[in-house]
């Protein structure tokens, strides 16, 4: 069974699963770049020295940290990080070695709301707010396609069957 559906009662389906938008990466895949090309500059200043062997380990050593702290890590957090909506509930997950999850039944949900910046719509991302029984409101930073995911999970919580559309039936009558 796929994740998240090993989680899932009986009855109960996904709606919407989404990690969090590629924006996260940019930083990241910066870095990358940026350790790889200080990396290549400084192994080419050693290169005509005698201890150029020892730099060129030092080098590699330090470069492998901060690849793996800078990037490798930042990819990890962001591909075990699940935002998802089911039929029952509003699931999130997120990390790696310290593993998190919030749960929240659809029938606690009091309003859903979304916020996103001038640069988040142009990527497609937003932040998702939802209101629930607990004291303050929680806050999903990230989201893509945060408006979708908006109506997605308002149409959830105020499920009714009598308001969904079926074509060829007009008033409720076949």
């Amino acid at each position: 069974m796929a994740y998240p559906d090993d989680l899932l009662s009986s009855g109960e389906h996904v709606v919407i699963h989404k990690h969090p938008h590629w924006k996260m990466l940019i930083f990241p895949v910066f870095w990358l770049l940026v350790v790889v090309a200080l990396g290549t500059y400084l192994a080419g200043l050693v290169a005509d020295q005698s201890w150029a062997g020892i730099a060129y380990v030092v080098l590699a050593v330090i470069g492998a940290v901060l690849v793996l702290w800078l990037t490798i890590a930042p990819l990890l957090r962001w591909r075990t990080t699940h935002f998802i909506i089911t039929s029952d509930r509003v699931m999130y997950r997120e990390g790696v070695f310290k593993r998190t999850g919030l749960d929240i039944p659809l029938a606690r949900v009091n309003s859903v709301r979304f916020e996103h910046s001038l640069v988040d719509r142009l990527l497609g991302c937003g932040t998702l707010i939802i209101e629930s029984a607990s004291d303050e409101p929680l806050e999903f930073d990230d989201i893509p396609s945060v408006e979708k995911v908006h109506t997605m999970l308002y149409r959830e919580v105020n499920d009714n069957p009598d308001d969904d559309f079926y074509p060829g039936v007009v008033d409720g009558r076949a």
